[in-house]
């Protein structure tokens, strides 16, 4: 199986201790990630292209590749 490097998170946010509000060591990685940030960009301009006439199915395929 391979592990594709995904970039990390596309919008890192500092991890702050609940109870002090202190920033603690280490980044959140909820969300999307930086592939995930540039495959939503390759997107828009697929389904812009005035010759895609590709399946709606198979965009997110097309745009990660």
């Amino acid at each position: 199986m391979t592990n594709k490097h995904n970039g990390g998170p596309a919008f890192p946010f500092g991890q702050t201790d609940t109870m002090s509000g202190q920033l603690v060591n280490g980044w959140g990685s909820e969300g999307m990630t930086l592939r995930d940030y540039f495959a939503a960009k390759a997107m828009q301009g697929i389904v812009t292209h005035e010759g895609w006439n590709q399946n709606d199915s198979v965009i997110a395929e097309y745009a990660y590749a």
